[in-house]
């Protein structure tokens, strides 16, 4: 049944005068244009809140405590 109210519902958002549209010919329209914005906001919040975050990240690596101490190039060549 939500199919069948679903069906009524698109029916009203098609204009009145769909005999002057050519069959053949497909366009995005209004509901197109909305998606793809929407879409596009969607991507620029998500990209703003990723360079936010990613400031706020330390790349400093912590030395590994089970590696052996390194030897300073002074001390190896006598």
């Amino acid at each position: 049944m939500p199919d069948m109210s679903a069906h009524l519902a698109l029916t009203q958002l098609v204009p009145f005068a769909a005999e002057e549209l050519d069959k053949n010919k497909v366009t995005p329209g209004v509901l197109g244009f909305v998606v793809f914005a929407v879409m596009a906001l969607a991507v620029w919040m998500l990209m703003k809140s990723m360079n936010r975050h990613m400031g706020r990240v330390s790349f400093e690596e912590a030395p590994d405590p089970a590696a052996p101490a390194a030897v300073p190039a002074e001390n190896s060549k006598k």
